[in-house]
């Protein structure tokens, strides 16, 4: 289902999805996406158009999930201290905090329409709890 929905103003073709924690430095290199233990970190279009962000839970209803057709570029465990996952880009320029549930480990997946540079949606969807 999906629990949120927002258009980013991006100034650097980076956009990170992680804990209220500290944002590392995570080289991009030539991946689409990479991540560690409470950050993902995703390579995007910038400053063409808004980057369209959409956030889905694990309960999916008929209809009312990520697009099939979007890539994953990321899958994997995300510690989120308080619950709460920010999405933002790493400039600090634009910044959306969701409460997921509780703190803990969550599993997370990140799918793009078009994975690189190009990127200009993405569709996240966060759970199970570990």
């Amino acid at each position: 289902m999906q629990v949120a929905g927002v258009d980013l103003r991006v100034n650097h073709p980076v956009l990170a999805l992680e804990s209220t924690d500290w944002l590392p430095g995570l080289p991009l290199e030539g991946e689409a996406a990479v991540g560690c233990d409470t950050h993902v970190v995703v390579r995007v279009q910038a400053q063409v158009r808004l980057v369209k962000v959409r956030l889905f839970t694990e309960l999916l209803d008929e209809g009312l999930g990520p697009d099939p057709s979007f890539t994953t570029v990321f899958e994997g465990p995300i510690s989120l201290a308080d619950g709460r996952l920010v999405i933002g880009d790493v400039m600090g320029v634009t910044r959306f905090v969701s409460l997921i549930g509780e703190g803990g480990r969550w599993l997370i997946r990140v799918a793009v329409d078009e994975p690189g540079w190009n990127a200009a949606a993405i569709d996240i969807s966060v759970g199970p709890r570990l």
